[in-house]
């Protein structure tokens, strides 16, 4: 989107500018602004998902596509009308509710309908190769989402039709909500102050660091993009730079490159980190840790922890569930400290003295409420109430769900990325000289943390199933 739209709360423009708002909140938010409906879609796709396993009676699973190649043939999975079932359920069940969102909001359903259908072609085709045995093995398909966007937007450009459906916050928030059933609270116990050392105490730090490292020693001007590419390297690559972005008022252009660059190096880290690791001789339970406390996406600290083995994999995951647990509360602290201390007003006097309460909540991701609120229902409703296989099995459904409105949402920052914007953003190569220094950094302190922590030499260690 690139036009511009005005109403009496909110006056921004939406493609390369900032956001200004008048801190006011009307009951109409709730069913008109993006946010809000990212968080009621969610919870209507958690809800469903629920009842489908608790209940059951109807199949509400989503499509997957199935590991094909290397001997397996890709038409064993093609011929099934079980998974044309389940892909038609998919293209329905979230094109009625982002449609819906989008008649809500007071867009045209009719140019986003047919938009919606060509993003979802793309999506499936992104889901199809990377399937394949060789891509599955190596890469995400976050890569080739963004990698299928790309190369439509640099090539033959992005037809007008499909434009109304490039909408990359919107999915991606549902996305999030989803996800927050999937990170329970009860992973905290699981692995105790350990994770808590690791992942809450080494994150925070990174992040400070980068931010000085940026705005002073780099002198950076583009502060959003500063807090973006920090928080996308010390917690969870794009998730937590859609956050961040989000409370910082970040441009597209500047979530566009810090997800590419975050994404570049997840690839190489997923790759290389584990033979490094194995080459030191480091046990399982260390260099999970220090996977799941490095390596950017959930996706990729699973491929990589099971290189090193299970006792590896369970360790990594756990680092990275509780590392994810942050994501909201970096970004109310983001959206805080932005509102409060980085702003300025058109005189080029910081606002601070001028931020209300409301203004704070205003500008505060409500989707980030809807992430919390989910794992919190999961964590102390589903799981007393129906066992943590039940909400395994709940979270098996909601995964593929996350995953395609993901997708969509990672076709979308492909397609809205242009080439020559990037380079322009680069900024002389600042934003790759902030990654690279501060996931040095990130690393370094993270493995002193696991050395201290889970060496055995000054904690007994904990014992991971």
């Amino acid at each position: 989107m690139s036009s511009i739209t005005m109403n009496q709360n909110v006056k921004k423009t939406v493609h390369n500018e900032v956001f200004v708002s008048e801190g006011k909140t009307k009951l109409s938010d709730l069913w008109k602004k993006e946010d809000w409906l990212a968080v009621w879609i969610g919870f209507i796709l958690i809800s469903v998902s629920a009842v489908s396993i608790l209940i059951g009676g109807f199949d509400f699973s989503a499509a997957k596509f199935d590991t094909w190649g290397n001997g397996i043939s890709v038409f064993d999975q093609l011929s099934k009308i079980g998974f044309w079932a389940a892909l038609v359920r998919t293209f329905l069940v979230l094109g009625i509710l982002f449609t819906v969102g989008v008649k809500l909001r007071g867009e045209s359903v009719n140019q986003y309908v047919p938009a919606y259908i060509g993003l979802f072609i793309l999506s499936v085709f992104v889901r199809f190769i990377s399937a394949q045995f060789t891509l599955n093995r190596y890469l995400e398909w976050a890569f080739w989402a963004l990698i299928v966007g790309l190369v439509v937007s640099n090539t033959v450009g992005v037809p007008k039709w499909l434009k109304p459906a490039v909408q990359t916050e919107y999915y991606i928030k549902a996305g999030l909500v989803v996800m927050g059933f999937s990170v329970l609270f009860s992973n905290i116990v699981n692995f105790g102050l350990y994770g808590l050392g690791i992942a809450w105490i080494v994150t925070p730090i990174v992040i400070i660091f980068m931010w000085f490292f940026g705005t002073r020693v780099l002198k950076m001007d583009n502060k959003p993009l500063v807090i973006t590419v920090a928080t996308a390297t010390s917690v969870c690559g794009t998730s937590a730079a859609i956050a961040t972005g989000a409370a910082s008022k970040a441009k597209k252009t500047d979530l566009s490159l810090a997800v590419s660059i975050s994404i570049i190096f997840t690839v190489i880290m997923m790759v290389f980190e584990p033979i490094i690791i194995k080459a030191t001789g480091m046990s399982e339970l260390m260099g999970g840790a220090l996977i799941g406390g490095t390596v950017d996406s959930t996706g990729a600290v699973t491929i990589a922890g099971t290189a090193l083995g299970a006792t590896a994999q369970t360790s990594a995951v756990l680092v990275k569930s509780i590392q994810n647990i942050l994501i909201g509360f970096i970004a109310f602290a983001v959206a805080v400290f932005f509102t409060t201390r980085v702003e300025s007003d058109a005189s080029g006097k910081a606002t601070e003295n001028h931020v209300t309460a409301a203004e704070i909540w205003y500008r505060l991701p409500k989707f980030i409420l809807g992430f919390f609120a989910a794992s919190l229902a999961a964590s102390f409703i589903f799981v007393p109430l129906a066992g943590a296989e039940t909400v395994s099995q709940i979270n098996t459904v909601l995964d593929q769900y996350k995953n395609w409105a993901f997708v969509l949402a990672f076709v979308s920052i492909g397609l809205d990325t242009n080439f020559k914007e990037i380079k322009e953003q680069f900024q002389g190569g600042k934003p790759l000289v902030l990654y690279v220094v501060g996931q040095l950094f990130n690393i370094v302190l993270t493995f002193a943390a696991v050395y201290i922590l889970l060496s055995g030499k000054f904690f007994p260690l904990p014992h991971l199933v």
